[in-house]
């Protein structure tokens, strides 16, 4: 999508540089400035937090299977991964936003992994547990 924009700006371009500008004509411009904008806007990236869930099993497995083993929780039995506890317990709310602060941070018993995973693989974990959660899809 990024490569059409780009191709609508480059053929546009010889056009507006060699036209007289009529009032018809400008406003051909800004149809098709508003197209390439609107292009431009339809294929940029997805926030920062917005994960990979598939990549974010692995992340889980690797890294918090241990204490989180099925959505549970080994240290707090009551601060599972759950839905219901995470609208209790997660600062921020039960979005994908607050879970990346809470991995990234740590809080309590649970240690900060900012130092120890990258951000995508912490939003690509985040992503995963949100998906769980919201889906009722834990063990």
């Amino acid at each position: 999508m990024k490569f059409v924009a780009v191709l609508i700006a480059l053929l546009a371009a010889p056009a507006v540089a060699f036209t007289p500008v009529t009032k018809a004509r400008a406003a051909q411009i800004k149809e098709v400035a508003a197209a390439a904008a609107a292009a431009a806007v339809l294929t940029t990236a997805a926030p920062a937090f917005a994960g990979d869930v598939d990549a974010g099993a692995l992340v889980f497995s690797a890294n918090c299977a241990a204490c989180h083993a099925g959505g549970n929780n080994v240290i707090q039995g009551e601060k599972t991964l759950r839905k219901d506890a995470l609208v209790s317990y997660l600062s921020g709310g039960f979005k994908e936003a607050s879970i990346v602060t809470q991995v990234t941070n740590g809080k309590n018993a649970m240690p900060a992994f900012g130092g120890r995973l990258g951000d995508d693989e912490i939003a690509d974990v985040a992503a995963y547990v949100y998906d769980q959660a919201s889906g009722d899809k834990w063990d």
